[in-house]
């Protein structure tokens, strides 16, 4: 089943021209598929209530970015059957209206094969992919495999990156570029972390391509906090424990609609 990808990059910016600020959700696939109810849902759910695009999880047994919630969401899916395959080919049948990416891990990408994944995603409808385990250093065989199949590889950017290294970084992006709020793991904070902002404010200083701050988001009022420089966020753990803790698409999109209600108002 072939989908159509629309373009990450290009709805992200004319979010940006047109003055708002971009809101991506991250929702594990796979999760809580066949008798507990349709991922996809979640997935429709969300968008509807107001993301730009959305962000999937293809889950990997040892995600070494993913903080304690995300991680049991990747088991539960990974328990009850999900693969990489399986769930691009759920892909193909969601007609969500925003552009879609993915986010897994090398070693998946890798086995799966780069050309193969690649067209593969492309094929399912999705638009871009995050690979955070990659070094920039041995990125090319995957960015020159995506690039040619029309899949934007979005870079990831820590508050730690010397000056010289995030030029690198951001001369190789496509979609968004993901400034990391904090170092470590995600999840959820009392507070905004102060290196989300900063990271957030380098990015913007040497690139036009979109900065979305992730990691550590986890209330609309930090998500407006970093809007002030950056021109997006990417919230994952809130809506996946919201997802874990009540299985409601329903809910899932209560949540996203603050975020999205939030950054409207500004």
């Amino acid at each position: 089943m072939s989908a159509v990808a629309l373009d990450l990059e290009a709805t992200l910016r004319g979010r940006r021209d047109a003055g708002a600020k971009t809101l991506v959700p991250y929702l594990t696939g796979g999760l809580f598929a066949g008798a507990d109810g349709d991922w996809t849902d979640v997935l429709r759910s969300v968008a509807s209530a107001g993301a730009d695009a959305v962000e999937v999880g293809i889950p990997f047994s040892d995600p070494v970015m993913d903080g304690p919630v995300i991680q049991q969401a990747s088991e539960l899916a990974l328990a009850s059957g999900a693969t990489p395959p399986g769930i691009l080919d759920e892909l193909a049948g969601v007609d969500a209206g925003v552009p879609l990416a993915v986010m897994t891990y090398v070693n998946l990408v890798y086995r799966f094969g780069y050309e193969r994944f690649a067209a593969t995603a492309r094929r399912c409808g999705v638009a871009a992919a995050i690979v955070p385990d990659l070094p920039l250093e041995e990125s090319e065989p995957w960015c020159a495999a995506a690039d040619g199949a029309g899949i934007q590889t979005v870079m990831l950017a820590a508050p730690t990156a010397p000056d010289e290294r995030l030029e690198r970084i951001v001369a190789r992006a496509r979609g968004f570029v993901y400034a990391v709020g904090l170092m470590g793991v995600t999840g959820e904070r009392a507070a905004l972390a102060d290196s989300a902002t900063v990271i957030a404010s380098r990015l913007k200083a040497i690139t036009d391509v979109p900065v979305l701050v992730g990691v550590g988001i986890s209330s609309p009022e930090q998500a407006v906090e970093v809007c002030e420089v950056a021109d997006g966020v990417v919230v994952g753990t809130a809506l996946v424990r919201r997802v874990l803790e009540t299985r409601s698409p329903e809910a899932a999109g209560e949540l996203i609609g603050s975020f999205r209600d939030a950054l409207d108002r500004g």
